[in-house]
């Protein structure tokens, strides 16, 4: 079973070409939400939207009454559109009598259950499988680093505005696929900068929620260069804001895995790949030996922040600094 996607879903809404029964799931909540928006506004003529749209948490709705708002037919030659989230929550059983509710299909009625990212199942579990029978699967994946930049240039560009080169590198490390996040912050930045200028890296430093996040970037990268009183110095700066250390450690650790997988020519997670020019800028610098103990000492570091008696400060500082020497 391959899912649709969201871009596939669209194109078949936008014909006009509606399946009676969907599941949506994923990595990306946000995008997961807008689409059964969308899917609503189409099949629904609009004074309806008001009266026959029914959005229901499957966490809180007992599976008897879902089962009795989904007996409920609409008046003659009205539509109806059921989004039950959480749908992943019902037992087995549960399951089986909702889907025994939907048929047949009822051509006036679209019916979408979804799970959030945080619940969602795997496509090869029973529970997809299951689905599969009835409703057209889509699949929800966090934005590749390419859809970002378009949709970044396309909202800017709405404005007459434009963004160099470094800055939506920046930005896009930032939003790490993030599509609520990407309306989000492009929208501050809009505001900030105004009709028809220029976004600059500072002002995306300056803006921008994840900012944190990209100073470990940068941790990592002066890490790689060597210089010592500039990766002290950001090490003490995280520590005083409060960033989580095991969160520093896992950013580091990515960056020294993906140095390990460019440089043994294996190809990089998707949401690293478009950081490649960097890793491959810097991976000649190390031997595989080198990059497998960076890689242990950091799985030593995390394992003994979370049961040493040593100060958290002192393990990251004198892993950074072993880091260092190894580079």
């Amino acid at each position: 079973m391959t899912p649709k996607t969201p871009k596939q879903l669209s194109s078949d809404i936008t014909a006009g070409k509606f399946k009676p029964v969907y599941y949506f799931f994923g990595t990306e909540d946000y995008r997961i939400v807008e689409a059964e928006k969308f899917l609503a506004k189409q099949f629904l003529p609009g004074p309806q939207m008001m009266t026959n749209y029914r959005r229901l948490d499957g966490k809180r709705t007992k599976a008897t009454d879902l089962i009795a708002e989904l007996s409920v037919y609409p008046m003659l030659g009205e539509r109806q559109v059921f989004v039950v989230t959480g749908f992943q929550s019902y037992k087995p059983t549960e399951v089986d009598r909702v889907l025994a509710m939907l048929q047949p299909p009822d051509p006036n009625r679209v019916v979408v259950f979804s799970s959030p990212s945080d619940k969602a199942p795997k496509k090869t579990s029973a529970f997809i499988k299951k689905l599969a029978e009835v409703a057209e699967i889509v699949e929800f994946r966090k934005l590749t680093a390419g859809e970002m930049a378009a949709i970044v240039r396309r909202k800017l560009e709405s404005e007459g505005m434009t963004i160099g080169k470094e800055a939506l590198q920046l930005f896009i490390e930032l939003i790490a696929g993030n599509r609520g996040a990407l309306e989000a912050e492009v929208d501050k930045l809009v505001n900030y900068r105004g009709a028809g200028g220029e976004v600059t890296s500072d002002d995306v430093r300056l803006l921008t929620s994840g900012f944190q996040v990209f100073t470990v970037f940068e941790l990592a990268d002066h890490i790689v260069a060597g210089d010592v009183p500039r990766v002290l110095t950001q090490v003490r700066k995280l520590i005083a804001e409060g960033t989580s250390l095991t969160g520093v450690l896992f950013h580091v650790g990515n960056h020294f895995v993906s140095l390990y997988l460019v440089k043994n020519g294996r190809p990089l997670p998707s949401n690293r790949r478009f950081l490649e020019w960097k890793y491959r800028r810097q991976a000649p610098q190390f031997n595989n030996r080198q990059l497998e103990q960076a890689i242990e000492w950091i799985a030593e570091a995390d394992a003994a922040l979370r049961r040493s008696p040593v100060k958290p400060e002192l393990l990251l500082e004198s892993l950074v600094l072993q880091l260092v020497r190894a580079a």
